[in-house]
């Protein structure tokens, strides 16, 4: 069933995930930890994440902004390894409330509150007239990036803060979509370090030829995605993002992801 399921829910979310930059991982994990204990499934995903963004990249370089990669990416990377040291001290601390549906437990934290009122409050900005066409000056850049690197280091979760930052610095559609996944690949590489001892102490259990299947199945998402690109606007790309951050920060909110 794995072998199905898996395959399908990579490619679906690898193509939907083009153009908003974020939710590969938050969609691909939860399939994945149907069928594998939860340090397994967070291995197996890492690896799919970063070989799909390394794919993207391949497709979409030429469209890269290195001066927003230097300026957002380098604070982001810095401060998710901040981001990460005080994740033991405070994550599990911060439970506010906690409930159970068909024997699932979910928790509702302070981290994932604030980062869910954040992302709401950029999502706004795509979705009311007066806020649509504001922009945020390069100046800012490196702000972003350290709320992006940081509240991703601490729950895991900057993707979403990247790309809702990314939408009103001015990019064209393929420089939004090719300067966020050069950004990805730079945390997505910093992650793999850290997840790299719990991968090594999983190694036995991981099932390759699925990381395999999903991997190719994530880069048929991504080729599909590519192809779209050239028939939707800026506007589009938009709308899909704060649509998607949205559905995220009440998932998020509400202890779901």
């Amino acid at each position: 069933m794995e072998y199905i399921l898996i395959p399908i829910v990579a490619l679906l979310a690898s193509a939907l995930t083009f153009f908003s930059g974020f939710g590969l991982g938050t969609l691909l994990l939860p399939a994945l930890a149907l069928f594998f204990p939860v340090d397994v499934a967070i291995a197996l995903t890492a690896i799919v994440h970063f070989l799909n963004n390394a794919f993207k990249f391949v497709l979409v370089k030429k469209h890269i902004v290195w001066k927003i990669v230097l300026q957002f990416g380098l604070p982001a990377l810095l401060f998710s390894f901040l981001g990460a040291l005080l994740l033991d001290k405070i994550t599990y601390a911060t439970i506010i409330a906690e409930y159970t549906i068909n024997n699932s437990v979910f928790q509702i934290t302070i981290m994932k509150s604030i980062v869910a009122i954040l992302l709401i409050f950029f999502a706004l900005f795509e979705l009311l007239p007066k806020l649509k066409n504001l922009q945020f000056p390069e100046k800012y850049l490196p702000i972003g990036g350290i709320l992006s690197g940081f509240f991703g280091g601490l729950s895991g979760h900057q993707g979403a803060l990247r790309s809702a930052f990314l939408t009103k610095v001015g990019l064209s559609k393929e420089a939004f979509i090719a300067t966020g996944v050069s950004i990805a690949c730079l945390i997505d590489i910093s992650r793999i370090s850290v997840y790299f001892t719990n991968i090594s102490k999983v190694k036995d259990n991981l099932n390759i030829n699925l990381v395999i299947i999903a991997t190719l199945a994530a880069f048929i998402g991504v080729y599909i995605g590519n192809k779209l690109i050239k028939k939707i606007t800026i506007n589009t790309v938009q709308k899909i993002v704060a649509l998607m951050i949205i559905v995220f920060a009440i998932a998020l909110g509400f202890g779901i992801v």
